[in-house]
Protein backbone atom coordinates (compact mmCIF):
# COMPACT_ATOMS: atom_id res chain seq x y z
CA UNK A 1 0.00 0.00 0.00
CA UNK A 2 1.28 3.08 -1.15
CA UNK A 3 1.42 6.77 1.32
CA UNK A 4 -1.03 7.73 -1.18
CA UNK A 5 -3.34 5.34 0.09
CA UNK A 6 -2.87 5.64 3.31
CA UNK A 7 -3.94 9.25 3.15
CA UNK A 8 -7.33 10.29 5.42
CA UNK A 9 -9.65 11.66 2.99
CA UNK A 10 -10.03 15.65 3.75
CA UNK A 11 -13.28 16.85 5.81
CA UNK A 12 -14.15 19.54 3.66
CA UNK A 13 -17.51 20.49 5.99
CA UNK A 14 -14.76 20.79 8.73
CA UNK A 15 -14.45 24.46 8.20
CA UNK A 16 -17.89 24.79 8.41
CA UNK A 17 -18.52 23.20 11.21
CA UNK A 18 -15.21 24.57 13.24
CA UNK A 19 -17.38 28.09 11.91
CA UNK A 20 -20.71 26.81 12.87
CA UNK A 21 -19.69 26.62 17.07
CA UNK A 22 -17.59 29.86 16.87
CA UNK A 23 -20.76 31.42 15.88
CA UNK A 24 -23.42 29.52 18.11
CA UNK A 25 -23.48 32.01 20.69
CA UNK A 26 -24.13 34.86 17.88
CA UNK A 27 -26.74 32.79 15.87
CA UNK A 28 -28.91 31.71 19.48
CA UNK A 29 -29.05 35.21 20.69
CA UNK A 30 -29.85 36.40 16.71
CA UNK A 31 -32.62 33.87 16.91
CA UNK A 32 -33.73 34.78 20.68
CA UNK A 33 -34.30 38.38 19.78
CA UNK A 34 -36.13 37.39 16.79
CA UNK A 35 -38.38 35.18 18.48
CA UNK A 36 -39.31 37.48 21.27
CA UNK A 37 -39.97 40.06 18.27
CA UNK A 38 -42.32 37.74 16.56
CA UNK A 39 -43.81 36.51 20.47
CA UNK A 40 -44.66 40.19 20.89
CA UNK A 41 -46.06 41.40 17.54
CA UNK A 42 -48.28 38.06 18.19
CA UNK A 43 -49.60 39.41 21.03
CA UNK A 44 -49.82 42.96 20.02
CA UNK A 45 -51.75 41.98 16.62
CA UNK A 46 -53.86 39.65 18.29
CA UNK A 47 -55.15 42.67 21.05
CA UNK A 48 -55.19 45.13 17.39
CA UNK A 49 -57.87 42.41 15.70
CA UNK A 50 -54.94 41.49 13.37
CA UNK A 51 -52.64 38.67 11.93
CA UNK A 52 -49.57 39.00 12.58
CA UNK A 53 -48.97 36.38 10.03
CA UNK A 54 -50.92 38.23 7.51
CA UNK A 55 -48.37 41.45 8.54
CA UNK A 56 -45.55 39.30 8.15
CA UNK A 57 -46.13 37.97 4.30
CA UNK A 58 -49.12 39.78 2.72
CA UNK A 59 -48.57 43.66 3.32
CA UNK A 60 -46.64 45.97 1.07
CA UNK A 61 -43.30 45.06 -0.48
CA UNK A 62 -44.43 41.14 0.27
CA UNK A 63 -47.37 41.04 -1.66
CA UNK A 64 -45.52 42.76 -4.90
CA UNK A 65 -42.95 39.96 -4.28
CA UNK A 66 -45.45 36.76 -4.42
CA UNK A 67 -47.17 38.13 -7.43
CA UNK A 68 -44.31 37.81 -9.30
CA UNK A 69 -43.80 34.15 -8.00
CA UNK A 70 -47.35 33.41 -8.79
CA UNK A 71 -48.15 35.36 -11.86
CA UNK A 72 -44.55 36.39 -13.28
CA UNK A 73 -43.19 40.18 -14.89
CA UNK A 74 -46.25 42.40 -15.90
CA UNK A 75 -48.47 42.96 -13.16
CA UNK A 76 -49.11 46.85 -13.30
CA UNK A 77 -51.57 49.05 -10.65
CA UNK A 78 -52.80 52.05 -12.32
CA UNK A 79 -53.28 55.11 -9.67
CA UNK A 80 -56.08 57.54 -9.66
CA UNK A 81 -53.46 60.14 -10.91
CA UNK A 82 -52.46 58.41 -14.27
CA UNK A 83 -49.73 57.01 -12.56
CA UNK A 84 -48.37 53.32 -12.80
CA UNK A 85 -46.64 51.37 -10.70
CA UNK A 86 -45.14 48.13 -11.97
CA UNK A 87 -43.70 45.06 -10.81
CA UNK A 88 -40.79 45.37 -13.00
CA UNK A 89 -39.62 47.50 -9.60
CA UNK A 90 -38.67 44.51 -7.73
CA UNK A 91 -35.60 42.13 -8.40
CA UNK A 92 -36.02 38.31 -9.25
CA UNK A 93 -34.19 36.73 -6.96
CA UNK A 94 -37.00 36.02 -4.01
CA UNK A 95 -39.60 35.18 -5.92
CA UNK A 96 -38.00 33.06 -7.95
CA UNK A 97 -36.63 31.06 -4.50
CA UNK A 98 -40.54 31.37 -3.33
CA UNK A 99 -41.66 29.46 -6.47
CA UNK A 100 -38.94 26.93 -5.58
CA UNK A 101 -39.56 26.22 -2.20
CA UNK A 102 -43.21 25.79 -2.99
CA UNK A 103 -42.81 23.72 -5.86
CA UNK A 104 -40.85 21.71 -2.98
CA UNK A 105 -43.17 22.12 -0.20
CA UNK A 106 -46.97 22.46 0.70
CA UNK A 107 -46.02 25.92 1.46
CA UNK A 108 -47.91 29.06 -0.01
CA UNK A 109 -45.26 31.21 -2.44
CA UNK A 110 -45.58 33.93 0.83
CA UNK A 111 -45.22 31.02 3.40
CA UNK A 112 -42.15 30.23 1.02
CA UNK A 113 -40.87 33.49 1.09
CA UNK A 114 -41.18 34.01 4.99
CA UNK A 115 -39.23 30.25 5.18
CA UNK A 116 -36.55 32.11 2.84
CA UNK A 117 -36.34 35.10 5.01
CA UNK A 118 -35.59 33.54 8.17
CA UNK A 119 -33.37 31.05 6.61
CA UNK A 120 -31.77 34.00 4.81
CA UNK A 121 -31.57 36.45 8.12
CA UNK A 122 -29.49 33.69 10.05
CA UNK A 123 -26.89 33.02 7.11
CA UNK A 124 -26.62 37.07 7.24
CA UNK A 125 -25.99 36.57 11.03
CA UNK A 126 -23.26 33.99 10.48
CA UNK A 127 -21.99 36.32 7.48
CA UNK A 128 -21.55 39.39 10.07
CA UNK A 129 -20.54 37.47 12.78
CA UNK A 130 -17.46 35.75 10.15
CA UNK A 131 -16.52 39.74 9.37
CA UNK A 132 -16.33 40.63 13.09
CA UNK A 133 -14.40 37.84 14.43
CA UNK A 134 -12.01 38.19 11.70
CA UNK A 135 -11.76 42.08 12.28
CA UNK A 136 -12.41 42.49 15.82
CA UNK A 137 -12.16 38.93 17.82
CA UNK A 138 -15.18 36.77 18.33
CA UNK A 139 -16.43 38.65 21.43
CA UNK A 140 -17.33 41.86 18.68
CA UNK A 141 -18.62 38.73 16.40
CA UNK A 142 -21.34 37.94 18.51
CA UNK A 143 -21.91 41.72 19.38
CA UNK A 144 -22.41 42.96 16.47
CA UNK A 145 -24.84 40.32 15.43
CA UNK A 146 -26.99 40.99 18.30
CA UNK A 147 -27.07 44.55 17.39
CA UNK A 148 -28.31 43.89 14.17
CA UNK A 149 -30.83 41.78 15.25
CA UNK A 150 -32.09 44.37 17.76
CA UNK A 151 -31.95 47.10 15.49
CA UNK A 152 -35.51 49.39 15.72
CA UNK A 153 -36.41 48.19 12.92
CA UNK A 154 -34.81 44.23 12.65
CA UNK A 155 -38.76 42.86 12.48
CA UNK A 156 -38.06 43.59 8.70
CA UNK A 157 -35.52 40.70 8.94
CA UNK A 158 -38.47 38.24 9.56
CA UNK A 159 -40.62 39.76 7.01
CA UNK A 160 -41.05 38.04 3.96
CA UNK A 161 -38.96 40.92 1.99
CA UNK A 162 -35.67 40.50 0.71
CA UNK A 163 -33.65 42.82 3.09
CA UNK A 164 -32.18 39.70 5.14
CA UNK A 165 -31.68 37.50 1.75
CA UNK A 166 -29.59 40.56 0.29
CA UNK A 167 -27.83 41.38 3.88
CA UNK A 168 -26.53 37.80 3.38
CA UNK A 169 -25.29 37.94 0.11
CA UNK A 170 -23.75 40.94 0.70
CA UNK A 171 -22.23 39.65 3.96
CA UNK A 172 -20.85 36.71 1.82
CA UNK A 173 -19.56 38.50 -0.96
CA UNK A 174 -17.40 40.80 1.69
CA UNK A 175 -16.14 38.14 3.90
CA UNK A 176 -15.39 36.25 0.18
CA UNK A 177 -13.33 39.42 -0.73
CA UNK A 178 -11.71 39.87 2.74
CA UNK A 179 -10.38 36.26 2.33
CA UNK A 180 -9.44 36.73 -1.04
CA UNK A 181 -12.04 33.98 -2.37
CA UNK A 182 -12.48 35.74 -5.83
CA UNK A 183 -15.00 33.75 -7.12
CA UNK A 184 -17.16 33.58 -4.46
CA UNK A 185 -16.99 37.30 -3.90
CA UNK A 186 -18.29 37.62 -7.66
CA UNK A 187 -20.99 34.69 -7.34
CA UNK A 188 -22.23 36.52 -4.36
CA UNK A 189 -21.74 39.90 -5.56
CA UNK A 190 -23.79 38.76 -8.43
CA UNK A 191 -26.79 37.03 -6.54
CA UNK A 192 -27.16 40.74 -4.43
CA UNK A 193 -27.21 42.04 -7.84
CA UNK A 194 -30.10 39.66 -8.46
CA UNK A 195 -32.11 40.88 -5.00
CA UNK A 196 -31.58 44.56 -4.83
CA UNK A 197 -31.24 47.68 -6.69
CA UNK A 198 -28.61 48.00 -3.90
CA UNK A 199 -26.71 45.14 -5.58
CA UNK A 200 -24.21 47.87 -6.89
CA UNK A 201 -22.94 48.46 -3.36
CA UNK A 202 -21.55 44.67 -3.42
CA UNK A 203 -20.52 44.77 -7.27
CA UNK A 204 -18.10 48.25 -6.10
CA UNK A 205 -16.63 46.46 -3.17
CA UNK A 206 -15.30 43.54 -5.29
CA UNK A 207 -14.30 45.75 -7.84
CA UNK A 208 -12.19 48.19 -5.67
CA UNK A 209 -11.11 45.13 -3.52
CA UNK A 210 -9.63 43.57 -7.04
CA UNK A 211 -8.08 47.41 -7.68
CA UNK A 212 -6.41 47.27 -4.20
CA UNK A 213 -4.99 43.87 -4.89
CA UNK A 214 -3.72 44.78 -8.53
CA UNK A 215 -1.94 47.85 -7.09
CA UNK A 216 -0.09 46.20 -4.39
CA UNK A 217 0.69 42.44 -5.41
CA UNK A 218 1.02 44.35 -9.30
CA UNK A 219 -0.71 40.93 -10.66
CA UNK A 220 -4.06 40.21 -11.07
CA UNK A 221 -4.66 36.13 -10.70
CA UNK A 222 -7.01 34.78 -13.27
CA UNK A 223 -9.56 33.73 -10.12
CA UNK A 224 -9.83 37.49 -9.21
CA UNK A 225 -10.54 38.48 -12.94
CA UNK A 226 -13.45 35.78 -13.04
CA UNK A 227 -14.74 37.43 -9.96
CA UNK A 228 -14.91 40.88 -11.16
CA UNK A 229 -16.17 39.98 -14.36
CA UNK A 230 -19.16 37.82 -12.53
CA UNK A 231 -20.12 40.37 -9.95
CA UNK A 232 -21.91 42.73 -12.48
CA UNK A 233 -23.60 39.77 -14.09
CA UNK A 234 -26.70 39.43 -12.05
CA UNK A 235 -27.61 43.25 -12.06
CA UNK A 236 -26.91 44.15 -15.66
CA UNK A 237 -28.60 40.91 -17.05
CA UNK A 238 -31.89 42.07 -15.28
CA UNK A 239 -31.57 46.00 -15.55
CA UNK A 240 -31.27 45.40 -19.38
CA UNK A 241 -34.42 42.67 -19.29
CA UNK A 242 -36.36 45.35 -18.41
CA UNK A 243 -34.92 47.74 -20.55
CA UNK A 244 -35.63 45.58 -23.46
CA UNK A 245 -39.13 44.71 -22.12
CA UNK A 246 -39.89 48.24 -21.60
CA UNK A 247 -38.47 49.61 -24.33
CA UNK A 248 -36.70 51.94 -22.90
CA UNK A 249 -33.12 50.20 -23.19
CA UNK A 250 -30.57 51.00 -20.34
CA UNK A 251 -32.76 53.54 -18.44
CA UNK A 252 -36.19 51.33 -18.87
CA UNK A 253 -35.68 50.25 -15.26
CA UNK A 254 -34.86 54.20 -13.58
CA UNK A 255 -38.26 55.10 -15.92
CA UNK A 256 -39.90 52.09 -14.07
CA UNK A 257 -38.35 53.05 -10.62
CA UNK A 258 -39.66 57.16 -11.48
CA UNK A 259 -42.93 55.75 -11.54
CA UNK A 260 -43.05 54.55 -8.22
CA UNK A 261 -41.94 58.02 -7.29
CA UNK A 262 -38.18 56.64 -6.64
CA UNK A 263 -34.84 58.71 -7.71
CA UNK A 264 -31.82 60.05 -6.51
CA UNK A 265 -31.44 63.93 -5.94
CA UNK A 266 -28.55 64.13 -3.05
CA UNK A 267 -31.15 64.05 -0.58
CA UNK A 268 -32.74 67.37 -1.26
CA UNK A 269 -36.12 65.50 -1.05
CA UNK A 270 -35.52 63.90 1.96
CA UNK A 271 -34.08 67.57 3.59
CA UNK A 272 -37.39 68.74 2.58
CA UNK A 273 -39.34 66.13 4.22
CA UNK A 274 -37.44 66.70 7.18
CA UNK A 275 -37.66 70.58 6.83
CA UNK A 276 -41.50 70.49 6.92
CA UNK A 277 -41.48 67.91 9.92
CA UNK A 278 -39.83 70.71 11.99
CA UNK A 279 -42.33 73.40 11.06
CA UNK A 280 -45.13 72.22 13.53
CA UNK A 281 -46.04 70.51 17.02
CA UNK A 282 -45.84 67.48 17.47
CA UNK A 283 -44.21 66.35 14.34
CA UNK A 284 -41.56 68.63 15.08
CA UNK A 285 -39.96 65.63 17.57
CA UNK A 286 -39.96 63.30 14.44
CA UNK A 287 -38.74 65.52 12.46
CA UNK A 288 -35.95 65.78 15.35
CA UNK A 289 -35.18 62.48 16.01
CA UNK A 290 -35.15 62.46 12.05
CA UNK A 291 -32.24 64.88 11.88
CA UNK A 292 -30.59 62.69 15.13
CA UNK A 293 -31.24 59.73 13.25
CA UNK A 294 -29.29 60.88 10.15
CA UNK A 295 -25.89 62.31 12.63
CA UNK A 296 -25.55 59.29 14.21
CA UNK A 297 -25.70 57.07 11.18
CA UNK A 298 -22.83 59.94 9.31
CA UNK A 299 -21.04 59.77 12.74
CA UNK A 300 -20.90 55.59 12.39
CA UNK A 301 -19.51 55.79 8.98
CA UNK A 302 -17.18 58.33 9.87
CA UNK A 303 -16.01 56.08 13.09
CA UNK A 304 -15.29 53.24 10.29
CA UNK A 305 -13.30 55.39 8.24
CA UNK A 306 -10.80 56.83 11.30
CA UNK A 307 -10.54 53.42 12.98
CA UNK A 308 -9.23 51.71 9.71
CA UNK A 309 -12.32 49.82 8.20
CA UNK A 310 -11.39 47.42 5.24
CA UNK A 311 -11.83 49.17 1.65
CA UNK A 312 -14.61 47.01 0.70
CA UNK A 313 -16.69 47.16 3.38
CA UNK A 314 -16.45 51.13 3.26
CA UNK A 315 -16.91 51.54 -0.36
CA UNK A 316 -20.14 49.27 0.11
CA UNK A 317 -21.49 50.78 3.32
CA UNK A 318 -20.96 53.96 2.13
CA UNK A 319 -23.14 53.24 -1.04
CA UNK A 320 -26.10 51.64 1.15
CA UNK A 321 -26.17 54.32 2.94
CA UNK A 322 -26.20 56.80 0.19
CA UNK A 323 -28.30 55.50 -1.84
CA UNK A 324 -30.86 55.45 1.37
CA UNK A 325 -30.77 58.72 2.60
CA UNK A 326 -30.34 60.55 -0.62
CA UNK A 327 -33.40 58.84 -2.75
CA UNK A 328 -36.06 61.44 -3.38
CA UNK A 329 -39.46 58.84 -2.37
CA UNK A 330 -40.83 56.44 0.56
CA UNK A 331 -38.89 58.39 3.25
CA UNK A 332 -40.51 56.14 5.87
CA UNK A 333 -38.61 53.02 3.89
CA UNK A 334 -35.16 54.62 5.12
CA UNK A 335 -34.29 53.09 8.09
CA UNK A 336 -35.24 49.29 6.09
CA UNK A 337 -32.95 50.62 3.37
CA UNK A 338 -30.26 51.19 5.90
CA UNK A 339 -30.51 47.41 7.48
CA UNK A 340 -28.14 45.69 5.04
CA UNK A 341 -25.39 48.65 5.88
CA UNK A 342 -24.30 46.48 9.12
CA UNK A 343 -20.33 47.53 8.91
CA UNK A 344 -21.89 50.42 10.77
CA UNK A 345 -22.54 48.89 13.73
CA UNK A 346 -18.62 47.11 13.83
CA UNK A 347 -17.64 50.10 16.04
CA UNK A 348 -20.48 49.92 18.67
CA UNK A 349 -19.93 46.23 18.68
CA UNK A 350 -16.28 46.68 19.81
CA UNK A 351 -17.10 49.17 22.41
CA UNK A 352 -19.86 46.52 23.86
CA UNK A 353 -17.51 43.99 23.21
CA UNK A 354 -14.96 45.61 25.90
CA UNK A 355 -17.95 45.87 28.49
CA UNK A 356 -18.25 42.62 31.42
CA UNK A 357 -20.92 40.19 29.74
CA UNK A 358 -23.50 40.69 32.64
CA UNK A 359 -23.54 44.33 31.26
CA UNK A 360 -23.53 44.20 27.41
CA UNK A 361 -25.94 41.63 28.10
CA UNK A 362 -27.94 43.98 30.15
CA UNK A 363 -27.70 46.44 27.54
CA UNK A 364 -28.31 44.12 24.65
CA UNK A 365 -31.34 43.22 26.16
CA UNK A 366 -32.98 46.14 27.17
CA UNK A 367 -32.71 46.93 23.75
CA UNK A 368 -34.31 43.94 22.55
CA UNK A 369 -37.64 44.01 24.08
CA UNK A 370 -37.25 48.26 23.02
CA UNK A 371 -36.83 46.98 19.61
CA UNK A 372 -39.81 44.26 19.66
CA UNK A 373 -42.03 46.65 21.05
CA UNK A 374 -41.50 49.15 18.55
CA UNK A 375 -41.37 46.62 16.09
CA UNK A 376 -44.93 45.14 16.56
CA UNK A 377 -46.12 48.84 16.98
CA UNK A 378 -44.66 49.61 13.48
CA UNK A 379 -46.12 46.50 11.67
CA UNK A 380 -49.55 47.04 13.15
CA UNK A 381 -49.36 51.08 12.14
CA UNK A 382 -48.17 52.30 9.37
CA UNK A 383 -45.05 49.79 8.77
CA UNK A 384 -42.86 49.53 5.77
CA UNK A 385 -43.93 50.91 2.62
Amino acid sequence: MTDLDQRVPTDRLAPVRTALRRAAPALLAYAGVRALGLAVLAVWSAANGKSAHQLLTARWDSLWYTRVADFGYGWEVRLPDGGVHSNLAFFPLLPWLERAVSAVSPLSYADAGLVVAWLASLAAALGIFLISERLHGRRAGICAVALWAVLPVGIVQSMAYSESLFTALAAWALYAVLRERWVWAGLFASLAGLTRPVGAAVVAAVWVAAVAFFVRERRAPWRMVLGVVLAPLGAAAYVLWVGQRTGGGLFGYLDVQAQWGNGFDGGLAFAQFIGEKLTSFPSALAGVGLIVGVALVIWLYVLCVRRGQPLPLLVYCGIVVALALCASGYFGSKPRLLLPAFPLLLPLAVALARLRNSRSAAVLGTVAVASAVYGAFWLNGSGPP
